[in-house]
């Protein structure tokens, strides 16, 4: 028996014994199992129920998995419901596939109960956070002529509410949280940039890195370097954060650049960068400007991959290169920007330690 409020997950594979295994699982959890034999009724359950997760079999006779969903993320109604693709395969190639037509997660074929449980756990806590969001925009757009100061407070909550989750959701980045609103508020001005925009760069910034909250915790405090598939997987973050912000759709200057920064701020002035490979003005300003922020507190942090680099070698870094970071990296007038201004980075840093 489950409750009005359980979560509704939809079970997609041609098999009627790994539906069953999964429906029991899923039942024994508290939420509420929907099955689908294929992909097309799959499609059409989705857009009558809206279920809160699918779980998609790569594989299928009708239409296969990558298919399914490419239309769901192409669905303005389905679009935001989070996929975990479940496959036999491992390769690389498949799984950049996979991560192009819009699957947020893995899990691979035999199927662990507790690493399902987890990765069920993980995405539907994002969905959350994404129709929270969404709901506070549909709001925003109709109070705002009447309650705009009431809301931009509400708002501003908002972000602190988030910025805490992503703070508990990587113990080693609270300080790196609040530094990164301080660092973009000081390269927007010497930048000339405006008022507002200097404002909502100082807000927003600080829910760069959001969609870590979608992160396996396996992989998001790995001691160690990365393997492939475990990097794919850890870029994701920068999708899963700009669906979190709603995509940069919202009215909300605010929750706009938020998405735009967190989709971008991977992405590199040369076109080396992710997700979208975007090059020089391509990329939006606020991300080009929280790249270098982003670059020179995380060389300066501890990290469990590295130690903390001083001021004076990491603008050596970010200024001439060391194989990995580069100038071409930068956008040149922010990086010109820095160079005649490391110092107020330095004093920042000092400032505001863990």
């Amino acid at each position: 028996m489950h409750s009005e409020s359980a979560k509704k997950i939809l079970i997609v594979d041609d098999d009627r014994r790994n539906r069953e295994f999964l429906k029991t699982i899923l039942s024994a959890s508290g939420y509420l199992p929907i099955e689908a034999e294929n992909g097309m009724t799959a499609l059409e359950i989705a857009g009558k129920m809206y279920p809160d997760l699918i779980l998609l079999d790569c594989m299928m006779p009708d239409v296969d998995g990558f298919y399914v969903s490419r239309q769901l993320k192409e669905g303005t109604a389905t679009r935001t419901i989070p996929v975990i693709m479940i496959t036999g395969m491992t390769d690389r190639e498949s799984k950049l596939r996979a991560l192009e037509n819009g699957v947020e997660d893995f899990l691979s074929k035999p199927i662990d109960r507790a690493e399902l449980q987890v990765r069920v756990k993980n995405l539907l806590r994002v969905k959350e956070y994404s129709d929270f969001l969404a709901n506070y925009n549909h709001r925003l757009e109709q109070e705002v002529a009447e309650r705009s100061k009431e809301i931009l407070s509400s708002y501003f909550e908002t972000v602190l509410t988030i910025t805490r989750a992503a703070e508990y959701r990587d113990e080693e980045t609270g300080a790196h949280i609040r530094r990164i609103g301080i660092y973009t508020r000081e390269l927007a001005q010497l930048l000339g940039l405006s008022k507002e925009f200097v404002e909502t760069i100082a807000t927003t910034s600080p829910l760069h890195d959001v969609g870590k909250i979608g992160i396996p915790d396996h992989i998001l405090f790995k001691p160690s370097s990365l393997l492939p598939d475990e990097q794919v997987i850890m870029k994701s973050h920068a999708r899963l954060g700009a669906e979190i912000l709603g995509g940069g759709k919202s009215i909300s200057r605010f929750t706009k650049m938020g998405a735009e920064i967190a989709r971008s701020h991977h992405e590199k002035w040369d076109g080396s960068g992710y997700p979208d490979k975007l090059k020089g003005e391509e990329i939006p300003l606020s991300a080009r400007i929280m790249s270098i922020t982003d670059v020179y507190d995380a060389l300066r942090s501890r990290r469990p991959y590295k130690p903390p680099f001083s001021h004076q070698e990491t603008c050596r870094i970010i200024l001439e290169g060391d194989g990995r970071t580069a100038p071409t990296h930068f956008d040149p007038p922010v990086l010109e920007i820095f160079r005649k201004n490391n110092k107020i980075f330095e004093e920042i840093f000092e400032s505001y330690q863990d």
